[in-house]
């Protein structure tokens, strides 16, 4: 399946990307969503205070006995993706690592802006050289072949019960994975605009001095 990606909110994703995962839940928390990826981290490479932000590009595994079948569907999903989109893969399917070093390698090569894996990956060492920004449940040796292959392309994903749709936004961190509806982009980023400003002027006042009780009382809504 194909998506168009033209009406992308770019502006909010920028905005969205100046905060971290804490600010942009919080924010979610205001709307009734609820879009953390639970057991889903970083494997592969952020720098100090880096995020990553972008539209969902969608990829679901199913079952399959065949061996050394070939990867067209997710080789695809990586050849065409977005510049700025994030991969979001489904192999929860089976046991086995169908992302690793040369499909990240690829991803990087195409523009791609992370991939986020609900399963387990592979040679970590070398997409941590590689520095990309990888985040998955867990990591494993095993392969796909023979117990599973990519069968669908940007297709709704259910992820423990967080749905993914193509066109969503992925917020990634050191902290975590969080989904953010299409529709509710805008609305995430304004909210984490005013959020964030509000944290940097208490962060402020607590620097020159003040109590943390005073600038944020106790049994108040807000940041931590």
């Amino acid at each position: 399946m194909t998506y168009d990606y033209s009406d992308t909110d770019w502006d909010s994703i920028e905005r969205l990307s100046k905060w971290y995962s804490g600010d942009i839940h919080d924010v979610m928390d205001r709307f009734d969503a609820y879009g953390h990826l639970k057991g889903i981290s970083l494997l592969g490479v952020l720098a100090p205070g880096q995020v990553i932000c972008g539209p969902a590009v969608t990829v679901l595994y199913e079952p399959s006995p065949r061996k050394g079948q070939p990867q067209d569907v997710y080789h695809g999903a990586i050849d065409g993706v977005v510049k700025g989109g994030v991969l979001v893969v489904d192999s929860s399917c089976a046991e086995g690592s169908g992302t690793g070093e040369l499909m990240s390698t690829g991803a990087k090569v195409a523009g791609a802006a992370a991939t986020v894996v609900h399963g387990t990956v592979r040679d970590l060492a070398e997409v941590r050289h590689l520095e990309y920004p990888l985040f998955a449940r867990g990591s494993s040796p095993v392969g796909v072949s023979g117990r599973m292959e990519a069968a669908k392309t940007q297709v709704e994903l259910d992820l423990d019960g967080i749905k993914v749709r193509p066109g969503d936004v992925i917020f990634g961190d050191v902290n975590g994975v969080v989904v953010i509806p299409k529709d509710l982009v805008k609305a995430v980023a304004d909210a984490a605009d005013e959020l964030g400003k509000n944290e940097a002027s208490c962060r402020q006042r607590i620097l020159s001095g003040e109590k943390l009780q005073s600038v944020w009382p106790v049994g108040s809504s807000g940041p931590v």
